[in-house]
């Protein structure tokens, strides 16, 4: 924290975290080698062609981008808004913020099953996230469902 400046030290110092009674687990039921696997990322990575994340929001982006299995993960953009985020390592491998190519390697072991048709990017660093808890997160989490999905690895920002 002291290395940050001091605007953003204070910001920490009254930011009001959420505390939840519950977090929701669901355990894996069967071995990894049969498990259909998906990412889900908060460092707001896209798709050249989808649009980034808007850093104009204010509380944040509470959207989300579809990331196919098939992409050519050194295409991949990330737009997002957060002095504790230090881009530098993503930019030149990003891999260390959504691993698709250490999968597909893992995969190719037979270390985990099948890769989901799709990933999922979020924007971190939401300051207000309502709209993320009540709307867009459980919309993906349906869709990740629908897809047959058995572990989904988060990689935060």
């Amino acid at each position: 924290m002291h290395e940050l400046p001091r605007s953003v030290q204070a910001y920490f110092a009254f930011y009001r975290v959420r505390r939840y009674r519950e977090t929701p687990w669901t355990p894996v039921s069967k071995p990894l080698p049969a498990c259909r696997v998906a990412l889900v990322t908060t460092t707001g990575v896209h798709l050249p062609s989808q649009p980034p994340f808007d850093e104009t929001i204010k509380g944040g982006d509470w959207s989300y981008r579809e990331i196919p299995d098939s992409v050519d993960v050194q295409t991949l953009r990330i737009s997002h808004k957060s002095y504790a985020f230090d881009q530098t390592g993503a930019q030149r491998d990003i891999n260390l913020v959504l691993p698709l190519d250490r999968l597909r390697e893992m995969r190719a072991e037979g270390r985990v099953g099948t890769l989901n048709g799709r990933h999922f990017s979020f924007m971190g660093s939401i300051s207000a996230p309502g709209r993320l808890i009540a709307q867009t997160a459980p919309a993906v989490a349906q869709l990740l469902r629908d897809d047959g999905v058995d572990v989904v690895l988060l990689t935060p920002a």
